[in-house]
């Protein structure tokens, strides 16, 4: 033992000093290790690391294309936007400080709040060096807020960006669609395992519309630049205030142009004349397809619907009774009402059980069995040849006509022209209609087919549905002689500088087989319903063009044994107003349909908005050509209209006398729905 104040001997410190030298020896072959790891092995990893703190990379968002009519005039572009970013990578404390003085400015509610922390959470990886959108449009006092206090908002940066403008407002709207926020499943199909994905969090895409349909051509290619920043996140500046930048950049490319068939002259005059709570009005190129003019109303705004539309008022929107979601011209099906006979008619004369010159005794309604279907005039017709019975739109005639030939060959027709199918628009939802025959019925009724369901299909009541868009390519392709057309509202697609990327041609769907004397028969009976005396639609009438149209008054609710006045009926009570037409008749340019929803009667509350916009298409098509220095060459005007004394011993609307082919059975007491003109 080593007493107080003795000197040890070096042969006892000896293992102590070798153990000191040992443990000094291993910590240095242990930080030598480790050192040659860090700046050898990984020295790429982590140089990469210690740049990626040093730069950001700033996505330079690509301007989106526009979307504009015919002429060129734009319908949708872009307006300023002042919108709030965050970048989750440089954000500290974000949800326990940043958020809180976020939502205390914006006035957040909870529910917006949580929002933008799911998004901030969702964010892993590489997306969080990626700047997500918390604020959209937000006011300019909000964004002076924000500014002088952003020294405590690490990781938030304010940018004015461009941001989707639709000029008309809910003009248009089912057809341009509209832009809201990708979904994280959308993110991960259209980004993949691209190094620069096109999408991130918070970017909007096309909904609905061209902004959906034509996404890929609208929106264009991101550029990126990076930016030095601090530890904190923020932009570095020189000492002139210019934001510092290293390394490559790459600018964005802006997206193409649509150009639609739609000239905007025509769809303002549309908008105007169509007097219809809610309905349709589609204005179509007889000989094309395309489309150019189109009112679904009532109608959403899409620029309120693009953004951060509240649930509330997306609530609101989806419980109206009137349905302002609903596209009226493609995406919901009616009972055509009268404007469906022509189907019939062509039936009928292909299936031989009517020609041009048969004929048939109205005396107001018309019996099968122990039912009785009524006549619109309760008084009758009299007796009515093919022509006249589209002319005044006889339901008596149609009635005996299905009786004889049954429900198929209708339905064969129909299904010829476009019925009971989509009609492929393109750009917006649509609906297929029903086009019933034996077999479906079979299918769906109960008890299966019988003879009266073809009575009521031959007037355009009982299962038979279409949409307005349907009724357009059928008018079109009689006006046409056959040609059933696939309806088009995308003319072309360019480049921001008009450069020509792609242009689309007219599409024919089928032929209809149809005789030059049916053609004239069916061309001659519409025409008599807007020229002639006893016409449904005669106070439509142009004296400057020959318009070929029917009406149609299709019922929604059963008949009882009075008929009540519109203005007497519940609104969802009262019938269908329709009107079907074309002009100029002997050489047809322009198709028209009208539907009135719940609008009353198709001449007198659908036909004069179609002669309104027949009457602006051609007043257009002259200004153009004088505009073009074009010779203008006038359409063939229609012979004068002259109408004959009145007979106070006839009938109403009764036509020259003549046999009938077959003797109507005696009245009966029992009622059918009818339909009426």
């Amino acid at each position: 033992m080593i007493k107080l104040g003795q000197q040890s001997d070096a042969k006892d410190l000896r293992p102590r000093l070798i153990g000191v030298a040992v443990f000094f020896i291993a910590g240095l072959l242990v930080l030598s290790v480790n050192l040659y790891r860090l700046m050898v092995v990984r020295y790429e990893e982590f140089n990469a690391l210690s740049v990626d703190n040093q730069f950001k990379d700033v996505r330079l968002r690509a301007p989106r294309g526009l979307i504009r009519d015919r002429r060129g005039e734009v319908l949708v572009d872009a307006r300023p936007s002042l919108d709030v970013f965050i970048t989750p990578a440089f954000c500290q404390k974000c949800v326990a400080e940043v958020i809180p003085r976020l939502a205390e400015v914006l006035q957040w509610d909870e529910e917006q709040r949580a929002r933008v922390e799911a998004l901030l959470k969702a964010a892993h990886g590489p997306q969080r060096y990626q700047p997500l959108i918390a604020a959209v449009d937000i006011s300019r006092e909000e964004f002076d807020q924000l500014l002088a206090r952003q020294f405590l908002l690490p990781g938030v940066d304010l940018e004015p960006v461009p941001h989707r403008s639709y000029r008309a407002g809910p003009t248009l709207a089912h057809i341009l669609g509209y832009m809201n926020e990708i979904t994280q499943d959308e993110l991960t199909k259209l980004n993949g395992s691209l190094e620069r994905p096109p999408y991130a969090l918070g970017d909007y895409i096309g909904r609905r519309g061209v902004e959906r349909g034509f996404e890929h051509a609208i929106r264009g290619t991101d550029g990126w630049v990076k930016h030095v920043v601090n530890a904190r996140g923020e932009v570095m500046r020189d000492a002139r205030g210019n934001l510092l930048r290293g390394g490559t950049s790459e600018a964005p490319a802006a997206g193409n142009n649509v150009v639609l068939s739609l000239d905007a002259r025509l769809q303002a005059e549309a908008e105007r004349a169509f007097p219809g709570t809610a309905g349709a009005v589609i204005a179509m190129e007889t000989k094309t397809g395309f489309i150019r003019a189109i009112v679904s109303r009532p109608a959403f705004d899409p620029n309120e619907m693009t953004g951060r539309v509240s649930p509330k008022r997306v609530a609101q929107l989806s419980q109206d009774p009137l349905q302002p979601m609903v596209f009226r011209a493609g995406a919901e099906h009616y009972h055509p009402g009268s404007t469906f006979k022509v189907v019939t008619l062509l039936a009928a004369l292909q299936s031989g059980v009517v020609t041009p010159s048969s004929t048939a005794v109205c005396n107001g309604g018309y019996t099968l069995g122990n039912r009785r279907w009524r006549c619109h005039n309760e008084r009758g017709h009299g007796v009515v040849d093919a022509k006249r019975a589209i002319q005044v739109s006889c339901d008596t005639y149609f009635y005996r006509a299905a009786d004889l030939m049954g429900i198929d060959p209708i339905a064969n027709v129909g299904k010829q022209l476009g019925l009971g199918g989509p009609s492929n628009l393109g750009v917006a939802a649509e609906v297929p209609g029903v086009m019933p025959d034996t077999a479906y019925h079979n299918r769906v009724t109960p008890g299966g087919y019988t003879k009266g369901m073809a009575l009521n299909t031959a007037i355009g009541q009982g299962d038979v549905n279409v949409t307005p868009l349907q009724l357009a390519v059928l008018y079109s392709a009689i006006g046409n002689k056959g040609h059933v057309l696939n309806p088009q509202i995308v003319q072309r697609i360019e480049t921001p500088d008009g450069r020509v990327v792609e242009t689309y041609a007219p599409k024919q769907v089928r032929q209809l087989e149809m005789t030059d004397e049916q053609h004239k028969l069916l061309i001659d009976g519409l025409v008599s319903v807007v020229n002639e005396p006893g016409g449904t639609a005669t106070r439509s009438r142009s004296t400057e063009y020959t318009i070929a149209g029917k009406t149609g008054t299709a019922q929604v609710a059963r008949l009882g044994a009075v008929r009540l006045k519109k203005e007497q009926m519940n609104y969802f009570e009262r019938d269908h107003a329709w009107f079907a037409a074309f002009a100029p008749a002997e050489d047809p340019e322009l198709t028209i349909v009208v539907l009135n929803e719940h609008g009353g009667h198709g001449g007198s509350d659908a036909a004069p908005t179609a002669a309104a916009v027949f009457a602006k298409y051609f007043e257009l098509k002259k200004a153009d050509s004088f505009a073009l220095g074009e010779e203008w060459v006038p359409p063939r005007p229609p012979k004068p209209i002259i109408f004959a004394k009145p007979n106070p011993a006839a009938p109403a609307d009764v036509s020259e006398p003549a046999v009938a082919d077959v003797p109507l059975p005696p009245e009966s007491t029992v009622q059918a729905p009818p339909g009426t003109p």
